[in-house]
């Protein structure tokens, strides 16, 4: 959908809405080469060299070979299942991933019926007008019609230092995925995906494959290892079968596979590609947008959340709030008129302005003076800077030159800095030491403030620097962006989450500390500085990090160290930023989180998430959702563990011990296809506990694979194998008939399935005890628990089919008391856990 406009720069029409509507139709988007969504024959290629397909696959062919065509084509007939299930939940997650990459997808900015519109980068056609600003990212290959660019061609050339573009077909050149770094100007599209210059060489502008994320890989190599051993056992049970307890090879191979599918948690893949999949698609709804999957795993081990103050901690919405000149006398923003002696401040602060202005600061100058100054001779919107000495590393002060009415004459406005603009005006010790004064008192009240002189030149061949020039002070410019309501509540959450919050900002010590008053930031006062950081070597910066949480004047590229000395002392960072120079911290840090309003493309490329808002409370809406997914991928993969215990042990056991078997390929796979569901949908639509975000965050080598979890599980799992084993044991030893007995523990054992599921959702309360917070989808999973078991016990080909019976009033009192031990035992292992 397009954001609708506002209308274009004088003599730029643009085409017609209908025209480029027809030739997006006829030429297609504006789309780089890149890999497309899996197609249905690659998922289910995928599904066929399944170890669980293939199993299923030798299992329907030995039960031919034995004579039970019922059974066979009953376990046969869940190939189609399995490949249903697995096309439903790869459609779910491609799904949430192609809503989240429409989101991010690079936007343009262009003229069209006469009005600026921003539409998404492959909506761009061939004959479009793009308007470019600094940190734009090129959409197509164009000319430059009008202004003037800077433009970072690394990715073509590998040049880093930037390219000067000027209007014209040779000067003029601009190419697909190329940055403007500096400047403003109108372009006309002249190619458009594989037809641009990069386009050619076959580079794709963005991946769509996903890397693996750190869980993935454990999983991966958890269920690895668990594979090996499982075939290992399989085999030796499967000799074990034949050899010792006398039953026929292709039986013995039938349980062998049975055994292998119970030991094989393919759940735990599916689990976590759907759970961090929906848990980014989720976070959009939140207005974050994920750019990269992996990064939902990280946000519930942040520890440090390093945040600019402008328009994250505040409004970002800049206005003059006071003027002070060098003798004391100042004009408040309540005031009705603008007495004569501020003329002339707000006057050089509109002509060191550029006339179309893109910060904040500079939009609200302009404001303020056509406001104030219209029909004045102070306005000068005719003139146009003859140079200009642009903001520096070293001099944070641009000046604009204009010429005089004499030949050699030049009139200077400068603004910048106070401290900079302070030492271009060459003051005394006396003087500036008056004005630095002016400065703290006005950023102590939480003001922006800059300095503005003017100065005159003679001569023709501009000097080196701004030093060269003589300026006047003329006063002070105080702005004011008051913080968002939001921010005080969420800074107190994130404090009690345990995360330590940074702010980052350029602006004046007292300023960030007005700010950190004002929204509860921090009790601690004491700012650090750029220059004194610059001062410090790593050793002695990291430490003084551990007791500053404030870090005032500070240049982009400082960004970078501070997040790798953090990231050093063994802190999960998280850190926002907006600019081209913000990149290289965003990559760094272990969640990069740009802003979606303000921020340039080259930051939203670099970071991991997205803020659609740039608002500080979705960055910890943010956290708190990638703890609640981080949760609920523990609570399912212990419920996994916990489920194919029993499973193993009823399919080893009673071969052990020379019982009638229990569990076959056909049981399995019925169980396989309800685990598998349950975890996908109960626990990843599981709320959050009340608590999480007054838990500290956990430690980035935790994991649901831990020893720990795992333990619980197996011991759950093994507890409520155990009863139903001895229940089964109990009926056999009464003469029960063995097909009675495995529908008694089967039944038990589907219901038990459920019951580990309230279990696991939340282990500090008993397993029946009425959750603070519902979940949709557990009525939904009991009630087709209970229709599957009805379906199954109650159509004779199925029961047939599953060597099942119609269970008796007896069989179904011994059903209920193994579920009554199973709560039990399930309560007993809860109260002991929390003791421990």
């Amino acid at each position: 959908m397009n954001d609708t406009g506002s209308a274009a720069a004088p003599g730029h029409a643009g085409l017609d809405p209908a025209e480029a509507a027809r030739r997006l139709a006829e030429h297609g988007p504006n789309l780089l080469p890149g890999s497309a969504p899996k197609t249905l024959l690659a998922i289910v290629v995928g599904v066929l060299t399944e170890p669980m397909f293939l199993m299923l696959l030798v299992a329907g062919g030995l039960y031919l070979a034995l004579g039970d065509r019922a059974e066979a084509a009953f376990l046969l007939s869940f190939v189609f299942v399995v490949i249903g299930i697995t096309l439903a939940q790869e459609r779910k997650t491609q799904r949430a991933l192609e809503s989240l990459r429409e989101l991010s997808a690079p936007r343009a900015l262009v003229i069209r019926g006469g009005l600026e519109i921003r539409i998404p980068g492959r909506e761009v056609v061939v004959g479009d007008l793009l308007v470019l600003h600094e940190g734009d990212r090129i959409a197509a290959d164009a000319v430059l019609l009008d202004g003037h660019l800077d433009v970072n061609e690394s990715l073509l050339t590998g040049e880093a230092v930037p390219v000067t573009k000027l209007p014209g077909e040779d000067a003029g050149q601009l190419f697909a995925s190329t940055v403007a770094t500096k400047g403003v100007g109108v372009a006309e599209v002249r190619a458009i995906a594989g037809a641009t210059a990069v386009g050619r060489i076959g580079q794709a502008l963005a991946d769509t494959v996903e890397p693996a994320s750190g869980l993935q890989l454990a999983s991966r190599r958890l269920i690895r290892n668990l594979t090996i051993g499982g075939l290992l056992l399989a085999t030796a049970y499967t000799l074990l079968g034949w050899l010792w307890d006398g039953r026929g090879l292709l039986e013995s191979v039938l349980a062998g596979i049975a055994l292998t599918m119970a030991i094989l948690p393919e759940e735990i893949p599916v689990v976590l590609t759907v759970f961090l999949a929906l848990g980014a698609w989720r976070l959009s709804r939140h207005k974050v947008l994920t750019r990269r999957v992996p990064a939902v795993e990280a946000l519930g081990a942040i520890s440090v959340l390093a945040v600019d103050k402008t328009g994250t901690l505040t409004q970002n919405r800049m206005q003059v709030a006071e003027l002070r000149l060098p003798d004391d006398s100042a004009h408040g923003e309540d005031a009705t008129e603008l007495p004569e002696p501020f003329h002339a401040l707000v006057e050089f602060a509109m002509l060191a302005t550029p006339a179309d202005p893109f910060d904040p600061m500079e939009k609200a100058i302009q404001q303020f003076g056509l406001h104030w100054l219209t029909d004045t001779e102070h306005v000068h919107a005719e003139w146009t800077p003859a140079f200009e000495y642009a903001l520096s590393p070293d001099i944070l002060a641009m000046t604009h030159v204009f010429r005089g009415d004499a030949r050699d004459a030049h009139l200077l406005a400068t603004k910048g800095a106070p401290e900079a603009v302070i030492d271009l005006c060459h003051l005394g010790a006396a003087d500036a030491a008056v004005i630095l004064g002016q400065v703290e008192a006005m950023a102590e009240r939480g003001l922006r403030v800059l300095g503005v002189a003017r100065g005159e030149w003679q001569g023709e061949a501009w000097p080196r620097s701004q030093h060269d020039f003589d300026f006047r002070f003329l006063g002070l410019v105080g702005f004011v962006d008051p913080p968002r309501p939001e921010v005080p509540a969420a800074i107190a959450e994130c404090r009690g989450a345990g995360v330590r919050i940074i702010m980052l900002t350029g602006d004046h010590p007292a300023t960030a500390r007005a700010i950190a008053r004002q929204v509860g930031l921090s009790e601690r006062a004491e700012v650090i500085t750029g220059a004194e950081m610059a001062a410090l070597d790593d050793t002695a910066l990291r430490e003084r990090l551990r007791h500053v949480d404030l870090c005032a004047r500070l240049k982009p590229e400082q960004k970078l160290r501070l997040v790798q000395l953090l990231r050093a002392d063994g802190e999960v960072v998280a850190m926002t930023g907006d600019g081209v120079n913000d990149a290289p911290a965003l990559k760094a840090a272990d969640v990069g989180v740009a802003m979606g309003e303000r921020g340039t493309d080259v930051a939203r490329e670099a970071a991991a998430l997205v803020l659609l808002d740039d608002s500080f409370a979705s960055i910890v809406t943010a956290i708190r959702q990638g703890r609640r997914i981080y949760d609920n991928i523990t609570k399912a993969t212990r419920f996994v563990f916990a489920v194919h215990m029993p499973i193993i042990a009823l399919a080893l056991v009673p071969t052990l011990l020379h019982w009638p078997a229990l569990l076959m390929p056909v049981h399995i796979v019925l169980l396989e296809l309800l685990i598998d569901p349950a975890c996908s949908v109960v626990f990843e639509a599981e709320p959050a506990d009340e608590d999480i975000m007054q838990r500290p965050p956990r430690a980035p080598s935790d994991s649901p694979f831990a020893a720990a979890n795992l333990r619980h599980a197996v011991i759950q799992g093994l507890g409520f194998a155990g009863i139903l084993l001895f229940g089964y044991g109990l009926l056999l030893g009464q003469g029960v008939d063995a097909a009675q007995g495995r529908s008694a523990v089967f039944i038990a054992l589907i219901v038990g399935l459920f019951l580990l599921t309230l279990a696991n959702r939340d282990p500090s309360r008993p397993a029946l005890a009425r959750a603070s917070a519902k979940n949709p989808w557990l009525p939904r999973m009991f009630g087709g628990v209970t229709l599957m078991l009805a379906v199954v016990i109650g159509v004779p080909f199925f029961r047939g089919v599953m060597g099942l019976v119609v269970p008796d009033a007896p069989m179904l009192l011994a059903v209920a008391g193994m579920l009554l031990a199973a709560l039990v035992w399930l309560e007993l292992l809860r109260r002991t856990a929390r003791k421990r």
